[in-house]
């Protein structure tokens, strides 16, 4: 008898089969491809194992039904309006970075999908091949992130609002001193008028009292001469450290006349050339109190600057005033500076004509550098009542 023979094995699975099916399973993202009906036609085991289900329970099932039926809401998502299914009805890719997708349990999870269409051979669209991530891990660390930067956001609020708060009491308490020290500048003045002017008057009375009682003594009338005429210069300089302390021109005549007269002594003292205009409109509110004693201040310190720092040998003066703002501007063609040199914490003059300016609404602005000389520019509104 013969031995039948042996039948013919199967066909050995193709290799490319096998490393596809090996790439699949390897990935951690979840993969499963879709026919034109949208009937899952494979999946990979991590996304299975995210969908909460087995590959043989997802296998032949509308995927859109099985896991894309409801928006976030629990509302109900029409397969027709399916970005998923794009892909093999209209040939158009998609990627959506923040839905969700539902488990075999019910519940969802917050998912990253990409969808694109599966071409045939022959160029057909055969339906689409999807893959999708679970994003929840990634939402928790983007909220915690949010809950971060809002709490840190709250904190720099608070912070900002405590120095808003403390820099308006430093500043009050800027004003207050200045006014304070004003006040004592105006008393330290007037006692300085009334007693050493007056004791000065009357000791100048009494050398000449006693001059013409020497008769012809050379000696004596020589001594007596000198003596009056340092009398004269004490009374001088008396005059100046009281014109300095407060001159008494802006509390008799006003700020424009105040103004007005500083120029014209700095002019007579400074060995420059001077360009000086004055324009004040009659509709023009002079200011008065801690405003008029605040512009006078930041200009004579403008002058000083000049005669003190820039080594200039021109100098241009305007003051403009009309019914909304006052400008004052004084420009040298001096060494100048770079612009941080006014910046530094050491630049006490610069500061304090901020600081009065700012007292008042007003800004003082420099624009200097090396060479090229210096400007500074005060503005002021006028019309508001003074602090």
């Amino acid at each position: 008898m013969r031995t039948p023979p042996a039948p013919w094995p199967s066909p050995p699975t193709p290799l490319w089969q096998d490393q596809w099916r090996l790439l699949l399973e390897s990935t951690g993202e979840g993969i499963y491809g879709v026919d034109l009906a949208g009937h899952c036609t494979f999946i990979n085991r991590a996304g299975a194992q995210m969908l909460g289900r087995t590959a043989e329970a997802v296998l032949g099932h509308n995927m859109h039904e099985l896991i894309h039926h409801s928006h976030p809401d629990g509302a109900h998502y029409p397969e027709a309006a399916c970005p998923i299914f794009d892909a093999f009805r209209r040939g158009v890719p998609c990627r959506i970075e923040d839905d969700v997708l539902w488990r075999a349990d019910g519940s969802s999870f917050p998912a990253e999908y990409a969808s694109h269409p599966l071409i045939g051979d022959d160029g057909a669209v055969l339906g689409a091949v999807v893959t999708f991530v679970d994003i929840t891990e990634r939402k928790r660390v983007q909220a915690l992130r949010a809950q971060a930067a809002a709490e840190l956001e709250q904190r720099v609020a608070e912070r900002t609002a405590e120095l808003s708060s403390a820099l308006a009491q430093l500043r009050q308490l800027s004003a207050y001193l200045e006014q304070v020290r004003e006040e004592e500048r105006t008393r330290i003045a007037r006692e300085i008028h009334d007693e050493l002017g007056s004791l000065l008057v009357a000791l100048k009375m009494d050398v000449a009292w006693l001059a013409r009682r020497v008769d012809d003594r050379a000696p004596l009338v020589d001594k007596c001469q000198g003596m009056t005429r340092l009398i004269d210069t004490a009374v001088d300089n008396v005059g100046r450290i009281i014109t300095d302390l407060r001159p008494s021109v802006l509390d008799h005549q006003g700020l424009w006349a105040a103004l007005e007269w500083q120029a014209q002594e700095f002019i007579e003292a400074a060995d420059l050339c001077c360009d000086w205009t004055t324009q004040i409109a009659a509709d023009a509110p002079e200011p008065a109190g801690t405003a008029a004693i605040a512009v006078f201040r930041i200009f004579q310190e403008m002058l000083s600057n000049v005669g003190r720092h820039a080594q200039a040998g021109q100098v241009r003066i305007g003051i403009q005033a009309d019914a909304a703002q006052l400008r004052i501007e004084v420009a040298d063609d001096g060494r100048g500076a770079p612009a941080a040199a006014f910046e530094r914490a050491t630049a006490w003059g610069v500061m304090g004509m901020r600081e009065r300016a700012s007292q008042h609404g007003g800004e003082v602005l420099i624009d200097s550098a090396p060479g090229r000389g210096t400007r500074v520019r005060l503005t002021l509104p006028l019309g508001a009542p003074a602090p």
